[in-house]
């Protein structure tokens, strides 16, 4: 499913900010954090990778700036948050369908690695 300014297949960035904001506001470095805790320390995303992506998400449609903080007395004014609009959400589920179907390809041909409940 095409959707209208949202080149597909998503960028990896993209697709770790979507997934990081699916789940609620945050700020920059509170997205840097989820998207390290969501893959398990695989994917360490700098500020110049988060801001680069947050900037063409913006223009894009898929997030935009949050005018409501999560607790203002524990929070520094300066902070920006985002928020997944309901484009980054159909952009999200799109690319987790395209996901899907790469894997069903792959179970269908074997080619996943063959896992044991013990061991090699």
């Amino acid at each position: 499913m095409a959707i209208k300014n949202v080149k597909a297949p998503l960028t990896p960035a993209v697709l770790h900010i979507l997934l990081a904001l699916s789940t609620g506001q945050r700020h920059g470095y509170g997205i840097m954090k989820q998207v390290k805790f969501d893959s398990q320390g695989k994917v360490k995303m700098g500020p110049g990778t988060l801001y680069g992506s947050l900037g063409r998400m913006l223009e894009a449609g898929l997030i935009c700036e949050s005018d409501k903080k999560i607790d203002p007395d524990l929070d520094d004014e300066r902070r920006v948050y985002y928020r997944i609009t309901k484009l980054g959400q159909k952009a999200l589920a799109a690319e987790l369908e395209r996901y899907r179907d790469v894997v069903a390809v792959a179970t269908n041909n074997e080619l996943l690695p063959v896992t044991y409940a013990y061991g090699a």
